[in-house]
């Protein structure tokens, strides 16, 4: 069976024709990964396009459902897991509230401070956008077994934990 190649594999023996002094390999990987990261982009945005959200919309939301019941978080902590200003996420939580998908409360263990919780049409669109997401995000691997998936997840977690730390 002949070896398939890809546009990384044309664009890589170019580059090695024109400069055998360097080494490629990472080339190899990383402009993959790249590629590939694109096609993930697309399919995200149709998932939460159909769900009615914005990227945005999907990392407070998500954040909020993936905390269980009551599904409510302080403003720091969805600062926390979503990597944002203090600015932006007042903002970002203005405009849920404004589309009804989150409510602020007042916080029974502080009453100067607020939580931010999920309501019910919020938690609706969360999961309708979540099972899009993991449905899109299986056809994008569809042509790799289940042991290969499992190997490049673990092979992409010990990558990922030198830019973690």
């Amino acid at each position: 069976m002949a070896h398939e190649t890809d546009e990384v594999d044309r664009i890589v023996g170019a580059w090695r024709a024109q400069r055998p002094d360097l080494e490629f390999s990472p080339m190899e990987v990383l402009s993959r990964v790249d590629r590939l990261s694109r096609h993930l982009d697309r399919a995200r945005r149709e998932a939460f396009t159909r769900s009615d959200l914005e990227p945005w919309e999907w990392d407070v939301l998500s954040a909020l459902r993936r905390a269980g019941e009551p599904f409510q978080l302080s403003p720091k902590q969805l600062l926390q897991q979503t990597l944002v200003s203090s600015g932006t996420m007042t903002n970002r939580i203005d405009r849920l509230v404004g589309r009804r998908l989150v409510r602020r409360e007042d916080d029974p263990a502080d009453g100067r401070s607020v939580l931010v919780t999920l309501t019910e049409d919020g938690r609706i669109r969360v999961d309708a956008a979540i099972t899009r997401l993991v449905d899109a995000e299986a056809v994008l691997l569809d042509s790799l077994a289940r042991s290969d998936r499992d190997r490049l997840a673990a092979l992409l977690r010990k990558l990922s934990l030198g830019f973690d730390a």
